[in-house]
């Protein structure tokens, strides 16, 4: 829920590996994947999936075991809503998205018992209807209980996913492992759209860099005094991360600008923002970043 570049990746993973997977999708989406079936172009191999259940309503569905969650942040609570015929009471949802509060605005619809913190790194976009282009040699998924107690269920998921060949990672402290996501993440959107440059370009120029990094320091300042127990040297573990990234690496936002669609801007820059007025933390770059890119977060013609 949905099929989108990340959530048709990892499901596709799955039904690959043959389990029972259902593709949640829409529009012309949904048409290719019922025509066509679905295409992954990654680097760790291509695959086609002739035959898929694909379908615009969860109630053809079902209660299912696990629900991967990873629609646009604008989407959560009507995708929530419209994903209840999908939970049962042994359902686990585990939340695929950008922000750092999907946790929140998902179990208040489908129940804290049922919903399950995750992160998903991997570079991957639409190359087209039924087509999803993974481009990074990463495609981890994180995950772990926001109260951080054992969870049978989501033990099994991942034991199965880890023999599907999917590298997947339970979590003691899914707070702390949503805001270090988080913090790269939402500063490599900012810095991204703020320059019109991927990160390779940014990391090249004195300038482009401090503030970049700039960016990740507020973010884990707001983190922290959140309550979050992310380390002070993290910020130098993502520098030598990015360092390590392909030059091109560019965040979903990023794709969105340049294809004219609309952004996550409110969840990511802007939820930094609006988290440090209420904490009482300075966050002047990413101020910038929101003022400088807001005019295009609704997309444009």
């Amino acid at each position: 829920m949905a099929a989108g570049a990340v959530g048709a990746y990892f499901g596709g993973r799955m039904a690959q590996a043959g389990h029972d997977v259902a593709l949640i999708a829409r529009r012309a989406n949904l048409e290719a994947l019922r025509k066509n079936g679905l295409t992954i172009e990654s680097v760790h191999g291509d695959v086609h999936l002739k035959n898929v259940n694909a379908t615009s309503d969860p109630k053809d569905v079902g209660p299912v075991d696990i629900v991967l969650f990873a629609v646009k942040l604008w989407d959560t609570e009507a995708a929530a809503e419209l994903a209840k015929p999908l939970v049962g009471p042994d359902t686990r949802v585990i939340t695929l998205q950008n922000g750092v509060d999907s946790y929140e605005r998902v179990s208040g619809i489908l129940g804290k018992d049922q919903t399950v913190g995750g992160t998903a790194y991997i570079a991957s976009v639409l190359g087209g209807p039924g087509v999803v282009r993974h481009t990074s040699k990463f495609a981890t998924l994180r995950c772990g209980r926001i109260d951080g107690k054992p969870d049978a269920k989501l033990a099994a998921f991942a034991e199965a996913a880890k023999a599907a060949n999917v590298d997947v990672q339970l979590q003691d402290d899914m707070n702390r492992e949503r805001w270090q996501k988080f913090i790269f993440l939402s500063s490599l959107a900012g810095a991204n759209c703020m320059t019109r440059q991927p990160l390779g370009k940014i990391l090249a120029d004195p300038d482009t860099r401090a503030f970049y990094r700039k960016l990740m320091t507020e973010c884990l300042a707001v983190g922290q005094k959140s309550g979050a127990k992310v380390p002070d040297d993290w910020i130098d573990d993502r520098m030598t991360f990015s360092e390590n990234a392909p030059p091109g690496m560019k965040a979903s936002m990023f794709h969105d600008l340049e294809a004219g669609n609309r952004l996550e801007l409110d969840w990511l820059t802007g939820k930094v923002v609006s988290l440090g007025k209420e904490l009482g933390v300075p966050t002047p770059a990413s101020e910038a970043v929101y003022a400088a890119v807001k005019l295009y977060r609704m997309g444009q013609p």
